[in-house]
């Protein structure tokens, strides 16, 4: 009886621990003589521990990660967006914009715009949106082709 137990802790943790997954604005690994370091900038540190010579610092670290950021999902499609940060009009420019739409995200993750390119440099008004960080994502029949992140000021 107590080998089952021992073993379905087991079977439990080894789950538990591989299901962990984070994600993050940044981070990098970092390793050398033996030694390897994870993080994540704004991991929450819970503890830290030291011998005088040695300092480790412990937070909720997992080692599966998506980073968050500039996506080039479909990388045969070419497109360039400026200003950024922007302050009125956001241009974006692509030769093949033909049925190309736009969609503009919050730092929530709510749709706050949504238009289509109409020639090789379209300029979107985006005076009416307060500053912040925003997603910007290109699509074209229902296909993903390029995310940007962008700053808006004033």
């Amino acid at each position: 009886m107590k080998r089952n137990i021992i073993i379905l802790i087991s079977l439990l943790a080894t789950i538990s621990i591989s299901a962990q997954e984070v994600i993050s604005a940044q981070g990098d690994t970092y390793s050398g003589s033996g030694l390897v370091l994870d993080f994540t900038v704004g991991e929450v540190i819970i503890n830290t521990v030291t011998d005088g010579t040695s300092t480790l610092t412990q937070g909720f670290h997992q080692s599966k990660w998506s980073v968050v950021g500039i996506r080039d999902l479909f990388p045969d499609f070419e497109a360039n967006v400026f200003p950024n940060p922007l302050e009125e009009v956001l241009n974006i420019e692509a030769s093949a914009y033909e049925n190309v739409k736009v969609f503009l995200y919050d730092a929530q993750g709510k749709l706050v715009r949504e238009d289509k390119l109409y020639a090789e440099l379209s300029t979107i008004e985006l005076s009416e949106l307060a500053a912040g960080a925003y997603s910007l994502l290109l699509t074209k029949a229902n296909q993903n082709l390029k995310t940007f992140k962008l700053i808006k000021t004033n």
